[in-house]
């Protein structure tokens, strides 16, 4: 049986193990937090480096690509400095393939409704972190406004272009991926704060569009009828939202004993059961994407009421 395992910043609350079968081959996927302690993540990835078939970074990125541009994050680097032998990914693979069917899934599932509640527009926390998720609405046609100055660097601006989101990775990424990688995202206990703020703009958006962590930070209340479209929610997420009123939920990687899990962990589970010892290639993934059959989930929290 093959093993792929998650080794997250985020908290040990979310911690999850089953077993699935991929390609007729039988993987247990785990999730294993270290509530924000880096080096505590790093001795695991030690411990276990050889053992398993394939690691996942959780919570933290090892760098960001836009445009097939790669930009290292140096800040998560020690975290993972003892891997040598197993194959290791941040889900950088099904960001960019994966992610980038959810604005045309959302349109051929709930085009009707989208339509009826205030059309497209999507509201993306921070679209730098997850290239192939803005790609896929600039493509399918929405107005977008992308908040990397506010989830990035807490500054009110909002960014409406492609071309000026583009513009503003070139110039700031070279330096924003150098700092500190807690100054960036929350992590720990951290992620279980919420803090409501830019409301405004969640308020505009018929889709909000990004990271779990991100979204949930400063989402308010009263957001009644909204799509999130995001990536690993568990049952406590799914009530937060049910409670402030989002009516649906898409997920980009598919819900597995209740839960989804984040594009690292479904990345490496499909890292293992290829059996490359590497990381798969977006030609690699696409094609086993479309073997399994794998596209966004649909979650309609409101249902029955």
């Amino acid at each position: 049986m093959k093993r792929a395992v998650s080794i997250s910043l985020g908290s040990s609350k979310r911690d999850k193990r089953v077993e699935v079968e991929l390609l007729g081959e039988k993987v247990v996927i785990e999730r294993i937090g270290t509530d924000g302690d880096m080096e505590k993540a790093a001795q695991l990835y030690r411990e276990l480096d050889g053992k398993v078939d394939a690691f996942g970074v959780g919570g933290a990125d090892l760098g960001l690509m836009v445009e097939g541009k790669w930009y290292p994050l140096y800040g998560v680097k020690p975290m993972v400095r003892y891997v040598k032998q197993t194959p290791i990914t941040d889900g950088t693979g099904l960001k960019n393939t994966l992610e980038y069917r959810l604005a045309f899934f959302i349109d051929k599932h709930l085009g009707d409704y989208v339509r009826e509640h205030g059309g497209k527009k999507v509201f993306i926390t921070l679209a730098l972190d997850r290239w192939g998720m803005t790609r896929s609405f600039v493509d399918a046609g929405y107005e977008t406004v992308f908040g990397d100055f506010m989830f990035g660097l807490g500054i009110p601006i909002p960014v409406r272009s492609i071309r000026t989101l583009k513009l503003l990775g070139s110039l700031m990424l070279p330096i924003v991926t150098r700092f500190p990688f807690e100054w960036l995202y929350p992590t720990g206990e951290k992620q279980e704060e919420r803090i409501p703020k830019w409301e405004k703009y969640y308020r505009w958006a018929t889709v909000i569009a990004g990271d779990c962590h991100y979204i949930k930070r400063h989402i308010p209340d009263g957001l009644e009828g909204k799509i999130i479209a995001t990536n690993t929610t568990t049952p406590e997420d799914l009530e937060l939202f049910r409670r402030v009123g989002i009516r649906y939920v898409v997920t980009s990687t598919p819900r597995l004993d209740g839960r989804s899990f984040g594009t690292n962990m479904m990345e490496a589970a499909l890292i293992a059961v290829a059996g490359k010892g590497r990381p798969l290639t977006l030609e690699e993934l696409n094609e086993i994407i479309d073997q399994l059959g794998l596209e966004p989930q649909l979650v309609d929290l409101q249902e029955g009421t």
